[in-house]
């Protein structure tokens, strides 16, 4: 069995999205969710959908090993970045190669870095007069949304776009894509 851990910061609607994908998977368990924020929702959802959840410092991710330690305790695998805002430390990225993946609201490389998520990518995007929009999956690496890129999907925005109105086609992707292209991505790798 391939363990997943999902690393969010906010709702978690792409946490839970994935839980379920996931759920009788022959192959495939989301062992873990961790967030960043006492406060989170996401944390409901982990308790409504039975996933045991971890609240985690900054300080704890960047300057210690224990997040390491309790990921390698609870034998995972992989790490799903869903909506998770902070910068994963180097000890993670060389702990975890080519094994963390990270969904971006925008088409990469336009709309990334640092300071680059949710409203502000769709408002950035609706300023820029842009056609399209859409998500990037790609690897996670030492710099924000700079990782390889394994798959994007578009959506069209219309002239009376509104940001919401981006944000919603774009979440639709997330949602559509998010939990077959992790699949696919972890059956290729074994």
């Amino acid at each position: 069995m391939v363990n997943i851990a999902i690393f969010a910061s906010g709702s978690g609607s792409n946490a839970e999205n994935i839980v379920r994908y996931f759920e009788s998977h022959p192959c495939i368990s989301v062992s873990l969710i961790l967030t960043n924020k006492a406060d989170a929702y996401v944390l409901e959802r982990a308790k409504k959908l039975n996933i045991p959840a971890v609240v985690f410092s900054k300080t704890e991710m960047n300057e210690s090993d224990s997040l390491l330690n309790l990921l390698i305790e609870n034998k995972i695998d992989w790490l799903i970045l869903a909506g998770f805002l902070l910068k994963v430390p180097d000890n993670l990225i060389a702990a975890f190669p080519n094994r963390i993946l990270n969904i971006h609201p925008a088409l990469l490389p336009k709309y990334g870095g640092k300071g680059m998520y949710g409203s502000r990518v769709h408002e950035a995007i609706v300023a820029a007069g842009e056609k399209e929009s859409g998500i990037t999956i790609h690897f996670v690496n030492n710099h924000y949304d700079e990782g390889q890129i394994a798959f994007q999907a578009t959506c069209p925005v219309l002239p009376s776009d509104t940001a919401d109105d981006v944000a919603n086609k774009v979440h639709a992707l997330e949602y559509e894509h998010f939990p077959p292209v992790i699949e696919k991505i972890i059956s290729d790798s074994l």
